[in-house]
């Protein structure tokens, strides 16, 4: 008897937990294992940011920000930029943060 394992559903079609990402603050390990699967969790998460500002603080997504690799961190807010340029006075704080921690990186 043979049995048939269900395919794994793709990563674009799953949905990702956010309120549960930002309240534990933490992202499961392993989660993000490729460039491809940040790049896509951070186009969603820019998405659900602008979309429930009230459900999350700003120290809660720094320190799911923090969890991403560095590359990914920049395209959150290029992504948020391109996306929704007057919400950036909003997240100003904690993108001069970030960027702060890039600038030798930006400018070589």
């Amino acid at each position: 008897m043979s049995t048939q394992q269900q395919p794994s559903i793709p990563f674009a079609a799953q949905a990702i937990p956010f309120d549960e990402f930002l309240a534990a603050g933490k992202i499961p390990e392993g989660y993000l294992a490729s460039e491809y699967l940040a790049q896509q969790f951070v186009e969603r998460l820019v998405h659900y940011v602008l979309s429930a500002p009230t459900s999350y603080t700003m120290a809660q997504l720094g320190s799911l920000l923090e969890q991403i690799n560095p590359r990914a961190q920049v395209l959150f807010f290029k992504r948020l930029k391109e996306t929704s340029p007057e919400s950036l006075k909003d997240f100003a704080p904690l993108y001069y943060g970030f960027m702060n921690e890039f600038h030798s990186l930006l400018f070589t």
